[in-house]
């Protein structure tokens, strides 16, 4: 296995400065985690006034023969009360808190989520959809959990302090013993965070590598039990899974060995130090019993929020480690090209125009080269080519979803920067090869779950691409149900729903990325009755896979290597007997 950058040693420094970042989404709900943070306090007192009440019994009436029933009976009802105070304020500290984490928690996976729609598609070519997922769900779940250390935290500060002041009171000399204490959690602190980072974050990529995984089984089950690889398949995810456990074993056995079996061990050597300095004592005078049980008290008082502070030294590095991915994210640069918010211009006629235009995908090798050539309103552009060529980067540009490096594109004699990408993407319309639906029903697609279009409006649209008869001939009609990628309907079924979805929107630019390519004959004439039909008044750039489909297209631009070699009409490039012509007669033969 691959050893990968995240498992390596997360320097102090960059803990907390993710822990510094991270606390930024708490900032909203700051009020509530202040309050929290008083019932912390409040719960420490109350931990601290309890034993007190104890040993004032002891002392004052049960060693001097001072108890009656009244006494006994008005001690007993004030530890009671203590108690059921404590449960309060426990309860309150806690809910008050988990609350206000939560809303945190939601905040920012809200804010990871909204990163990833403005992320550029260069991201999503070179990062796994397994990753991604990684990030969004169980990353923030463990910020989730990784929030709840704080609370261990500032209750075992409170708790110490305040307990370190009850003894004090009681016996300063022995009190001064636990100051030596400090120095050996602080370095077993450090021993911990030193070494443990690098196994969560090994942990946390293997997590991400097993999504990963498991997603890309099960988007391409069909493939692999076709071609019977689910051997392979199964031996990659053990071989994953198993680097995975390893990690958690490791993770088992630090914190065994680092964690709460450390804290009880100092916590016996102190009780072992006090019994002794009070049995010193005893030789010299007399030790109340009261303060011995108070003392005892305080130590586990003392160790017991030492220990869950270890304790949660193990989801601390989790969640720093998380935090440090999910940041990540939130820091990449790769975003969509910038437009401005609102600009005041709209898309009126619909006119595309590419002057020079050369793009590369990772900045070093062009796929296009000083492409030009002009899409008037109403007319279609054809462009065809082989596999490479370059015909669906034109797409990705014209679309905004890469930023090309040379040239300039203009639409209505504007360049496309200058429009807001909401217009863009409002006013062009998309059709892809493979079409892709979601779960629920055909016009929640159609829609895609938009509630400005009427059931009536849907079906006006769906009649358009002659999408109504097969949809009306199911049983639920409209609401017939959509599986996972609409696997249920045939790809022409999927196509006409995903032109029933274009044309709802009524685009002024048509975009056809070979949009008939995988699809019947008999559903093809269907669709290119309705194509015709959309193309009028609007602009329509077509990738083409079937010569035929774009005879009647105003400009055929033909494309090999990033150049346009061919431009021209039908007639026009058969005339010329070149590359269109030669691909044009190849598939008629085969037809």
């Amino acid at each position: 296995m691959e050893k990968s950058a995240w498992a390596k040693n997360v320097p102090i420094k960059e803990q907390f400065r993710a822990v510094k970042r991270i606390f930024k989404y708490a900032h909203p709900f700051r009020l509530q985690f202040y309050i929290a943070l008083l019932f912390s306090i409040g719960l420490s007192l109350v931990n601290v006034v309890a034993p007190r009440i104890i040993q004032i019994y002891m002392d004052e009436y049960l060693s001097k023969g001072n108890a009656t029933t009244k006494i006994s009976v008005l001690f007993a009802a004030l530890y009671v009360a203590v108690v059921l105070v404590k449960m309060l304020v426990m309860y309150l500290e806690r809910y008050i808190f988990s609350m206000a984490s939560e809303k945190t928690v939601e905040n920012i996976r809200n804010n990871v989520f909204r990163k990833i729609n403005q992320l550029g598609m260069r991201y999503y070519d070179t990062t796994p959809a397994g990753s991604i997922v990684s990030r969004v769900t169980n990353d923030t779940e463990t910020i989730k959990e990784f929030w709840n250390v704080f609370l261990a935290l500032a209750e075992g500060i409170f708790s110490i302090i305040t307990v370190f002041f009850a003894m004090w009171t009681l016996d300063k000399d022995i009190t001064l013993i636990f100051i030596y204490f400090v120095p050996v959690m602080a370095g077993l602190v450090w021993f911990y965070q030193k070494y443990s980072t690098r196994v969560y974050r090994m942990m946390r990529e293997r997590l991400s590598q097993l999504n990963t995984k498991l997603n890309e089984s099960i988007s391409g089950m069909p493939i692999i039990q076709q071609f019977r690889q689910e051997k392979r398949l199964q031996a990659e995810f053990d071989e994953i899974n198993e680097a995975y456990s390893k990690g958690r074993v490791a993770m088992v056995q630090m914190n065994a060995l680092l964690l709460m079996p450390v804290v009880n061990l100092l916590q016996a050597i102190a009780l072992t130090f006090v019994l002794w300095l009070f049995g010193v004592k005893t030789l010299n005078g007399v030790v109340e019993i009261g303060v011995i049980y108070a003392f005892t008290t305080y130590i586990q008082n003392f160790f017991r929020p030492m220990g869950m502070m270890m304790d949660n030294l193990s989801i601390l590095q989790d969640g720093i480690v998380s935090s440090s991915r999910v940041l990540k994210v939130m820091d990449n640069e790769e975003v969509a090209p910038a437009h401005p918010e609102q600009s005041g211009l709209s898309i009126q006629e619909g006119k595309i125009e590419f002057r020079n235009i050369s793009f590369s995908y990772d900045g070093k090798h062009n796929v296009l080269n000083n492409i030009s050539f002009t899409a008037y309103p109403g007319e279609t552009v054809a462009l065809i080519g082989q596999t490479g060529s370059g015909k669906s980067s034109i797409i990705n540009i014209l679309l905004r979803f890469y930023e090309f490096q040379e040239g300039e594109v203009l639409i209505d004699g504007k360049s496309i920067k200058e429009y807001p990408l909401s217009e863009i993407r409002s006013k062009m319309g998309l059709v892809l090869q493979d079409s892709f639906l979601f779960y629920g029903d055909i016009a929640r697609n159609i829609r895609l779950m938009s509630s400005d279009y009427s059931d009536q409006e849907v079906k006006n649209a769906a009649a358009f691409v002659h999408a109504d008869a097969f949809i009306e001939s199911l049983p639920e009609a409209y609401h017939a149900r959509v599986i996972e990628r609409g696997a249920s309907y045939s790809s022409g079924e999927r196509q006409l729903i995903s032109f029933a979805r274009t044309i709802l929107r009524n685009p002024k630019v048509l975009i056809l990325d070979e949009a008939t390519a995988n699809i019947d004959t008999e559903t093809e004439l269907l669709i290119q009755d309705s194509m015709h039909k959309m193309r009028q008044g609007r602009t329509t750039i077509a990738i083409a896979h079937r010569l035929s489909t774009i005879r009647d297209a105003q400009l055929i631009l033909v494309l090999d290597k990033g150049n346009i070699i061919e431009r021209g009409t039908h007639d026009e490039l058969i005339a010329k007997q070149g590359t269109y012509y030669d691909m044009y007669r190849l598939q008629s033969m085969n037809d």
